[in-house]
């Protein structure tokens, strides 16, 4: 079964910054958020707050380094937080990477979070370019064997859920883009599509909080 697992969203730091992004989403859905760490390869940094079903939410910033003009992750970052911030991406894990790697005929990038206390979560990712021309798109992760326990959904315990994405865009095209069949597709989430009327991408991620629904 090649079924892609929805695995995190992605939201970009606006001008006020990582920490203030940060506190007003905190605020918003009524959780704890944990410091993430940074990703060196990528120059960017970010917060985390655990979701149920193995997920997670990120807020996400461009450090002052050169990997941030570099590499695809850091473009796709500074590119949101320059238009302003808000939803950037989301991204879906498989165990079989390799087929998306024969499909877009390049090797996934490997990747790392060093985490405050010295310890490093690695794993492999691949379509952020994708992501970056078309934003509705996600990208890959394939997370490494036997870290398990580090991933970010068990950095605390999840006080909620995301119940639904609202994306500009078409499914015909996700489809397309996981492969072309059914087993491709994302379980685990709902994704609501509207036709987009401007750029492409996520217009909204609704969230099951102790404060009820949230819609960010």
């Amino acid at each position: 079964m090649k079924t892609c697992r929805m695995d995190h969203v992605s939201y970009a730091a606006g001008p006020e910054g990582l920490e203030a992004t940060t506190e007003r989403i905190r605020e918003a859905l009524g959780i704890e958020r944990i410091k993430g760490g940074v990703h060196p390869r990528f120059g960017t940094q970010n917060v985390v707050f655990p979701m149920r079903n193995g997920q997670f939410l990120e807020v996400v910033e461009a450090l002052d380094h050169p990997a941030a003009l570099s590499a695809p992750f850091g473009q796709l970052v500074r590119a949101r937080s320059e238009q302003g911030g808000g939803w950037m991406s989301w991204a879906v894990a498989t165990t079989d990477i390799g087929r998306f790697e024969r499909r877009l005929e390049r090797e996934a990038v490997h990747a790392l979070r060093r985490f405050p206390d010295g310890r490093e979560l690695t794993w492999r990712q691949i379509g952020v370019k994708g992501t970056l021309s078309d934003p509705q798109l996600p990208f890959i992760v394939r997370w490494a064997d036997g870290q398990e326990d580090m991933h970010p959904s068990q950095a605390a315990e999840p006080q909620a859920s995301i119940e639904r994405i609202s994306i500009a865009g078409s499914p015909e095209r996700l489809r397309e883009w996981l492969g072309g069949d059914d087993d491709a597709m994302v379980a685990d989430v709902n994704l609501e599509y509207s036709a987009p009327s401007g750029t492409p991408g996520i217009l909204a991620v609704t969230f099951s909080t102790p404060k009820g629904d949230v819609t960010l």
